[in-house]
């Protein structure tokens, strides 16, 4: 007969047991600790999230390397990766503005024209393109991407999907094609020589994505073929923090009708007769 002493560990209610397990502390020079719970809710992408995005306390992001560099950012791949959970993992875009060497300030003008800063301070400097003030434009430019973002695919737009941002760092979906079994960075659109079939497609989905903006009273205001993905049959359009209030900034219209006129040139030197004017009408029939 054996006897059971009150309290004793194997009459313990198992909801007040758990699983401990101890995180090796050393990191390489390529690797941080996830800033996922570092940043406030608000800096996290909308729900409901991809099952893909991590969220565990553990995990380790390690930069690979550069993915593209730019005027105005460079973008890095990253992966996010719970040690205990290696297969769980997931290879991130994080683009990166830079501070002081924000090369194309001078461009802010223009495109944040009816847009407003909550400090006059910063507004200042903005305008005087001091020190401080690209430091503003820096942060001002990776804030107004991540709300593009946010927003664009809250429309159900074809945008990477933004997992967060912190500082001048947003952290995005890596937009990715298949070939042969191997997974390659989608090329931008002026990269690509498609049939016939998949050019109308992709015209078709650029239609479609830019009467959404427009109807939601937005410009993306830089669109060109080198700033759209081509992931496989599909069309995903990046670079975002210049995005225009089609109503509220006075030119609204003119970056309205320069994005349809570079999309349409691509197309049209690939073969298909499409004319800006034409769709430029048609998208204004869907904002008015």
């Amino acid at each position: 007969m054996t006897s059971h002493t009150p309290g004793s560990a194997d009459e313990l209610d198992p909801s007040f047991t758990f699983d401990f397990h101890v995180y090796d502390e050393g990191l390489a020079d390529n690797q941080r600790w996830s800033t996922w719970l570092d940043v406030e809710p608000l800096m996290r992408g909308p729900e409901p999230r991809p099952d893909w995005v991590v969220t565990s306390q553990g995990a380790i992001d390690t930069e690979l390397g550069i993915l593209k560099t730019g005027k105005e950012a460079d973008v890095f791949l990253v992966e996010r990766a719970d040690p205990l959970d290696p297969d769980g993992g997931v290879v991130m875009a994080a683009k990166r503005y830079r501070d002081t060497d924000h090369r194309t300030f001078h461009r802010a003008a223009s495109y944040t024209e009816g847009r407003s800063m909550k400090r006059s301070r910063d507004e200042r400097a903005l305008k005087r393109k001091s020190t401080w003030g690209r430091l503003v434009a820096a942060g001002e430019w990776a804030v107004s991407e991540w709300g593009a973002l946010k927003r664009f695919h809250e429309l159900g737009l074809p945008v990477p999907y933004p997992v967060q941002i912190e500082g001048t760092e947003i952290l995005m979906e890596w937009i990715t094609h298949s070939v042969d079994g191997e997974v390659n960075t989608a090329p931008r659109l002026a990269q690509t020589r498609p049939a016939r079939d998949l050019l109308e497609h992709y015209y078709e989905q650029l239609r479609d994505a830019l009467a959404t903006m427009v109807q939601a009273g937005i410009v993306h205001g830089d669109l060109s073929p080198y700033n759209t993905l081509a992931a496989g049959d599909r069309l995903v359009i990046i670079d975002l923090p210049q995005i225009v209030d089609l109503v509220g900034n006075v030119q609204g219209m003119d970056f309205l009708l320069r994005d349809c006129a570079n999309m349409c040139t691509w197309f049209r030197a690939r073969g298909l007769e499409v004319d800006e004017q034409e769709l430029f009408g048609e998208l204004m029939a869907h904002a008015f």
